[in-house]
């Protein structure tokens, strides 16, 4: 099932950038938990095309529907269905695409498989479908937040060659909203926006990296073997479009170090739990927490649909220049912070509800 993700909390998101709308059905949510749309929207708006000028300038409210899964203001523990209406879509732009292949879309691969596509945007391929993703993750953090006090705050670390400092034990989601480039870091946020504007005036886009930090995860989430959380988290941060990389602690500077420097020391924690010296392994350890704060990084690539001429095929195999039109971020970073907290939130809580049928007779 291409479109779902999880196993007690499971998602399965659909639509189309032009279709109808798009939108999610959400199952495995425990009853009586507090829910309307008010819970959910801020996530969306913050997800949303048109919200400032360094992203697409797509024209949607993206305000959601809940259709079914609650009643008097809570969740039943039935399937909750949740929809966004399109209202801005425009499929008339890609008219003059529908025979081509747009160079690092997933056209050519898409029919490949299918033997068709819907030209019309990206399809399933379109960040829009990450619409059904937020949604379901706000659930999935209010479930976090009320059971366990856990907080997910994603900020973008790197545009181009602009890198952003940031403490990670302290950043807040209100210091990442205070810019429209939701990077915490004041002078690396004057020259990412700076670039991006360069860009998009020159008709290229950028790519970048967003950093995460889970905070308050107990120790003990996550399977040993293939179901690690790190694992898990690699799956759903690589399902995210554009995404090209992940990194879990120290990542790559790891190789750079030896073990006596890599090696997480234990020291005795406040709560009589121990704690490590340096969360070098951010957080995960054999593919479980460990108590540490989850510190990951997800590398996202240029956006592939920008203004400047192409080279590339049509269907028939014949070399054509592409001139592509419609509304696309000339940076995707913005807006992909919430789709990685949501993510980030779809696997931690999918594992903190498998958890509480492990030790049941302790």
């Amino acid at each position: 099932m291409s479109s779902s993700y999880g196993q007690i909390f499971r998602i399965s998101t659909f639509g189309e950038s032009h279709g109808g709308g798009v939108g999610v059905i959400v199952d495995g949510c425990p009853p009586n938990l507090a829910l309307t749309e008010a819970d959910i929207q801020p996530d969306l708006d913050r997800r949303r095309p048109g919200q400032s000028r360094l992203v697409t300038q797509r024209q949607e409210a993206d305000q959601v529907e809940i259709l079914s899964g609650t009643f008097e203001g809570v969740t039943l523990g039935t399937s909750i269905g949740m929809v966004v209406r399109n209202k801005d879509a425009r499929p008339g732009a890609y008219d003059d695409m529908k025979d081509l292949f747009r160079p690092s879309h997933a056209d050519y691969t898409t029919e490949a498989k299918y033997g068709l596509r819907n030209w019309q945007g990206g399809g399933r391929a379109s960040a829009r479908e990450t619409i059904g993703r937020v949604a379901a993750g706000a659930i999935a953090r209010k479930i976090l937040t009320e059971a366990l006090g856990v907080e997910i705050v994603g900020w973008v670390d790197q545009v181009h060659t602009v890198n952003a400092s940031v403490d990670r034990s302290t950043v807040t989601q209100a210091d990442v909203e205070q810019d429209p480039t939701r990077c915490p870091d004041v002078d690396a946020a004057a020259a990412m926006t700076d670039a991006i504007n360069a860009a998009r005036k020159d008709g290229n886009s950028l790519g970048g990296t967003v950093a995460c930090v889970i905070r308050n995860v107990p120790a003990g989430l996550g399977e040993p073997v293939f179901d690690k959380i790190d694992a898990d988290l690699a799956k759903a941060m690589i399902s995210l479009p554009a995404s090209k990389g992940f990194t879990i602690g120290s990542g790559f500077a790891g190789t750079l170090m030896t073990g006596r420097e890599h090696n997480d020391a234990f020291i005795p924690g406040p709560d009589g739990t121990p704690r490590t010296a340096q969360n070098l392994s951010g957080g995960v350890q054999g593919g479980i927490s460990n108590g540490e704060s989850i510190e990951f990084e997800v590398a996202f690539k240029p956006t592939a649909t920008i203004s400047s001429p192409q080279e590339t095929v049509d269907r028939d195999n014949n070399a054509v220049t592409l001139e592509a039109k419609g509304r696309h971020d000339p940076c995707v970073l913005p807006r992909a912070v919430p789709m990685v907290e949501a993510m980030a939130a779809l696997v931690v809580v999918d594992h903190f509800l498998r958890q509480r049928s492990v030790r049941i007779f302790d």
